[in-house]
């Protein structure tokens, strides 16, 4: 658990403060309203010396590594500077609105024989990866995937970051730079966290308890498509009965899972496992 005091995160999984020279003078008075989510596209060491380097002009208030631990860059009543060109809902300008995190992750991979690369080179295995398709595009890609204690630790910070500064919004750098940014893709749960935070866009059908992290599926035979509709493209051959998915999100019935690839399927084809 984390807690924040005179602006600095305090708790086990604080590795260090860093500080960063990249920022601007305080937040004004009642415009701070959201937390805007980042990958690193690199290595722990590699961003923070990027967001440290006062030529590189780019910070983020904190960067959370694959363990889970937490560095901090900037306190948290300070201007960092990491939404760039920004624009959402008719707002513009989201560095001088947002807490910034960025999380330890490749973002988008390719194909190299039975590995990934990295743009920086480094390779991963099948089992650090998913095909799936950013909600900006149509086509799938291979992303590199979040661990459980990145989520989990994303999740605890932006909880005490909404309690502690009043917060109402979370996004993503992929929604505020559209088609410009791909961060944080979608082998992160961006909806469900959203949801589970802020209750933002939860369908009134939708199951009020908590979404069950994995499930097993009960039919046959059961299409994933790209989207929550029956109408929607297949993105992969179809689940056998039994086959276990790690569950991101639902809506309108629907589960959105990750198996090899990320899609959409029945919700009522699909029973809670763990």
């Amino acid at each position: 658990m984390f807690t924040i005091n005179n602006h600095m995160i305090r708790g086990d999984k604080v590795r260090d403060f860093v500080k960063s020279p990249n920022f601007s003078g305080e937040f004004t008075r009642g415009v701070l309203d959201t937390i805007i989510i980042h990958y690193t596209a690199g290595p722990y060491q590699s961003a923070v010396n990027t967001l440290i380097n006062p030529a590189a002009k780019a910070s983020a208030h904190m960067i959370i590594d694959r363990d889970g631990s937490i560095t901090q860059l900037i306190p948290l009543n300070f201007i960092a500077w990491h939404a760039g060109p920004s624009s959402y809902n008719g707002r513009t300008g989201f560095n001088r609105l947002s807490i910034g995190i960025e999380i330890v992750n490749a973002g988008m991979l390719t194909k190299s024989g039975n590995v990934y690369r990295s743009w920086f080179g480094s390779a991963y295995n099948p089992n650090e990866v998913i095909e799936a398709i950013h909600r900006n595009e149509k086509t799938p890609r291979f992303w590199h995937i979040y661990t459980e204690e990145q989520i989990d630790a994303t999740i605890d910070i932006c909880r005490v970051l909404i309690e502690t500064y009043n917060l109402k919004h979370i996004l993503g750098h992929e929604e505020i730079c559209k088609g410009m940014k791909f961060d944080p893709g979608p082998a992160f749960p961006l909806d469900r966290m959203r949801n589970q935070l802020l209750g933002n866009g939860r369908n009134q059908d939708d199951d009020a308890t908590e979404l069950p992290s994995f499930g097993r599926v009960t039919a046959s035979s059961l299409n994933v498509r790209s989207s929550a509709d029956v109408n929607a493209e297949k993105v992969s051959k179809p689940l056998t009965k039994g086959a276990k998915v790690k569950i991101l999100d639902q809506a309108n019935g629907w589960y959105k899972v990750i198996v090899e690839v990320e899609g959409w399927v029945l919700g009522q084809y699909v029973e809670n496992a763990t």
